[in-house]
């Protein structure tokens, strides 16, 4: 039940994004795919993300969520990095959307 509200969470923070938002979101999920290098599931985390806030949606892949394939330190890495920009990008709609994957995050951590 909390995975389904934290879900429609995120969906709802993906379709607040503005067009700033937009390009602020997309710059740091491209940032976070030069970082993780060759770790599939992490990339396909980032990739999941941006697709969403392209299209302000996130009912778009019937594809396995990456989040559940992420080891425990791959998360833990994740959701500190989501937590630094939650708590200091400086656009509200990145700040709600960062602490909307953050409850994905911690879903999933619950979860495993």
């Amino acid at each position: 039940m909390a995975g389904d509200h934290h879900r429609e969470y995120l969906a709802r923070t993906v379709a607040a994004l503005t067009p700033e938002g937009h390009r602020r979101v997309d710059e740091l999920l491209e940032q976070l795919a030069a970082v993780v290098g060759d770790h599939e599931w992490l990339v396909r985390f980032a990739k999941a993300r941006e697709v969403e806030a392209d299209f302000g949606r996130t009912d778009l892949s019937s594809d396995v969520e990456p989040a559940r394939m992420l080891t425990p330190r791959e998360r833990d890495e994740l959701m500190t990095g989501f937590t630094t920009i939650r708590d200091q990008e400086p656009l509200d709609d990145v700040g709600n959307w960062a602490n909307a994957v953050l409850a994905l995050l911690e879903d999933e951590a619950g979860a495993a």
